[in-house]
């Protein structure tokens, strides 16, 4: 039996088979996802990036789920026990367990009590109990193996029930049924390791219990934490009656061996299948627990990584502190580092009235508009500074905003940033980083492992390579559907991009930088190491805004050029005049004309899907899709959680999504809490249905408690007064 993968996938996804088998075509001639996506439409049938990876993913699965039957299928054969009946079975499972189950009685193991009584010669006495006579004494069976090995009759029949029991233990029926079984009606039960020991798990240190099939994914990751930590000892209660009673009915008959199997199959569950089955529900729910973890933080990590630019203006980076000082670098309207330095206006120093006189010189050299303050340590104290120097300075040209630092100090102490700025310290690299997020949030963020931006749920309990290689695939979507701009993206930013490795990322800057910069994407084929296949994949996605050729500024792929050609002439429109009004109103009108753009599209030789892309980057040129996005709140004053009432409304933005609810920032030193129930009017599961990170809303205060730090915001009803 052949297993039709692309039909199973097509019945897991619910994806139409051709659309399948399509796109496992384009993966396995090595294409990427986001290029699959963009320029492969017709093919697909215009699935989307998620799709498409979750077949990548279905597919990668039951092809090792392949590979390992075949390895099963020759290493029972190699022993001389594959039957026809065997070989069908093991091809027809779908799942590991399954297939593992069905293995389980011809691995090879370590000594075991049934092993240690066949060596002695008594599988024959435990067959003999599975025929279940009517008459004769086991006893007087069992004296018959009776040996310098075997002491007596009942050390012979102990030996014989081991072996029953380890057959039972082994059956693939038994497991996948006690299995189903125990996740279905199993209960996880938590208790304190020392009740006397206070700890974070206190919720859990009477008796808990909760049913492991609606155990919500958090308190799993948060058992486990607390189990791993020595506070707490977990385990998996399930009636063993109702078990007991179905092994009963399967392999038990009338006869005088009836109570001896009986008992083996009791031995069986208790020291055999239960532990083993225990691990694997809590693998199971660990696993599903973790998924959703990884799940939450890409979610979260997308739209941070999202966060429209905020162009145009010269800003200054301030990383606070204490007593080493408040460091500070100024930035031009494009990133350049134009001065760093410190200030010490927070605890001990004070130094207040020095660190406003440097402030107000920087402003006035520089013309800075935005100060970015680093959420850190001396954070608020900073932001106090601040807020009342704008106040004493008059200019309505100067607001300030915190943002998240988390992962600066990471990316500040890597050989990224020693590289890039070789002469500042590790401070002033941070500064830097801090003051370029609200530059452009995804060039510097790429900058820094994902797993630091500081947006998930749990990740610390999540494996640290399936955590990076899952996040890395949302930095990858993310740059490739925002686009990079070849003459300015930074190594880091351009090894994101579809096809591109750090190999070719690096040679791409050092061809830039002894070149003087990329007039053509054509140019991209002079790089080292950078193919053919490489430049199909990575082309569509790099831009050159003041290049030798129009097209190249666009998200038009250069495959594309010679239909964009055909079509510019059948509208009589000339790619110089791409961004005029005339020019963007006539593409619009076809656009909006179905049996137009069907028409064109026969009559120049391209897909409908393709068309319509081609005529929206015409249309469009040099559009970020980040621009539609909120950008982040700029303050002139500063707010403190004493100044907070219930009943106040307030405007604020979205810092981070959880299980329970949403973290914003008001303003004040701690996060306002908007609980899963204060979000939304209607009904919703998850806070991900409603808010993103970023999103800027209005929220009312419910409750204030300042020596606790917790604020209690609603969403429900709230309009700016």
């Amino acid at each position: 039996m052949t297993v039709d993968i692309p039909q199973i996938i097509s019945g897991e996804t619910k994806i139409p088979l051709r659309k399948v088998l399509n796109t496992i075509e384009l993966l396995d001639q090595g294409n990427t996802v986001p290029f699959i996506a963009r320029y492969r439409k017709e093919a697909t049938g215009e699935l989307d990036e998620n799709q498409i990876r979750e077949i990548e993913e279905r597919l990668k699965f039951h092809r090792n789920l392949e590979q390992r039957k075949t390895e099963i299928i020759r290493l029972i054969d190699e022993q001389g026990k594959l039957t026809d009946e065997l070989r069908e079975k093991i091809l027809s499972a779908l799942k590991p367990t399954e297939l593992e189950d069905l293995y389980l009685p011809y691995r090879q193991k370590k000594k075991t009590r049934a092993s240690m009584a066949r060596e002695k010669g008594l599988e024959p006495l435990a067959l003999y109990l599975l025929t279940f006579p009517k008459e004769g004494s086991p006893e007087r069976e069992g004296e018959k193996y009776a040996s310098e090995q075997v002491a007596d009759a009942a050390a012979a029949l102990q030996g014989a029930m081991d072996i029953v029991a380890e057959m039972i233990s082994e059956d693939a029926q038994v497991r996948k049924w006690v299995r189903e079984y125990t996740q279905a009606h199993g209960f996880l039960v938590v208790q304190a390791k020392d009740a006397k020991k206070d700890s974070v798990y206190r919720m859990y240190y009477e008796n808990y219990r909760e049913a492991a099939a609606k155990i919500v994914p958090h308190r799993v990751l948060a058992v486990n934490r607390g189990e791993r930590e020595g506070f707490l000892t977990v385990s998996l209660d399930v009636n063993e009656e109702v078990i007991f009673d179905w092994l009963y009915r399967r392999f038990v008959k009338e006869g005088v061996t009836g109570e001896l199997v009986r008992k083996a199959a009791v031995d069986a569950y208790k020291r055999l299948v239960a532990p083993s089955i225990e691990r694997e529900v809590r693998n199971q729910l660990t696993e599903q627990a973790e998924n959703h973890a990884v799940t939450i933080f890409a979610k979260n990590l997308r739209s941070l990584l999202l966060q429209p630019p905020v162009k145009g203006k010269i800003v200054l980076g301030l990383d606070p502190a204490y007593r080493t000082g408040c460091k500070w670098a100024v930035m031009d309207a494009t990133g350049k580092v134009l001065e760093v330095g410190v200030i010490y206006p927070t605890p001990p120093h004070n130094k207040i009235p020095e660190a406003e006189q440097e402030l107000a010189r920087l402003v006035r050299k520089y013309r800075v508009q935005a100060v970015v303050i680093g959420n850190g340590t001396a954070s608020r104290e900073t932001e106090q500074f601040v807020a009342e120097f704008i106040k004493k300075s008059n200019n309505p040209a100067l607001s300030y905003t915190i943002v998240s630092e988390a992962g600066a100090s990471v990316y500040s102490a890597s050989k990224l940033a020693a590289k890039e700025f070789p002469k500042l310290d590790v401070a002033e690299r941070s500064a830097i980083s801090i003051g370029r997020r609200i530059q452009d949030p995804l060039a510097e963020l790429v900058k820094i492992p994902p797993q630091a931006a500081g947006v998930g749920q749990y990740q610390h309990d999540i494996p640290e390579k399936r955590l990076e290689e899952n996040l890395s695939k949302v930095v990858e979507s993310v740059v490739n559907f925002v686009g990079v701009d070849l003459n300015t993206a930074s190594a880091p930013l351009l090894s994101y991009v579809a096809g591109i490795n750090a190999t070719v990322a690096s040679n791409i800057v050092t061809y830039r930088d002894e070149t003087g910069g990329f007039k053509s994407r054509a140019e991209l084929k002079q790089v080292p190491k950078l193919g053919p296949k490489t430049f199909e994949q990575c082309a569509g996605f790099l831009r050159i805004s003041q290049g030798d050729f129009p097209l190249d500024g666009t998200a038009i792929h250069p495959e594309s050029y010679r239909i964009t050609d055909k079509l510019l002439k059948n509208l009589d429109l000339n790619l110089s005049d791409i961004g005029t009004k005339p020019f963007i109103e006539q593409l619009t009108l076809l656009k909006k004309n179905a049996a137009g753009i069907h028409a064109a599209a026969e009559k120049i030789g391209a897909g409908v899907p393709t068309l319509t892309d081609i005529i929206d980057s015409l249309a469009r040129p040099g559009r970020d899709p980040r621009e539609e996005l909120a950008p982040p709140i700029f303050r002139t004053d500063v707010l403190k959680i004493e100044d907070l009432k219930p009943g106040m409304i307030l405007k604020g933005q979205v810092h981070n999504v959880t299980d329970f609810g949403a973290f914003i920032d008001i303003g004040v030193k701690q996060d306002g809490l908007v609980h899963v129930s204060e979000i939304a009017d209607r009904f919703i599961r998850h806070p991900l249905e409603a808010l993103s990170i970023g999103d800027v809303v209005t929220v009312g205060v419910l409750a204030v408690d300042p020596q606790r730090s917790r604020i209690s915001l609603t969403m429900k009803g709230v309009k700016l007064q």
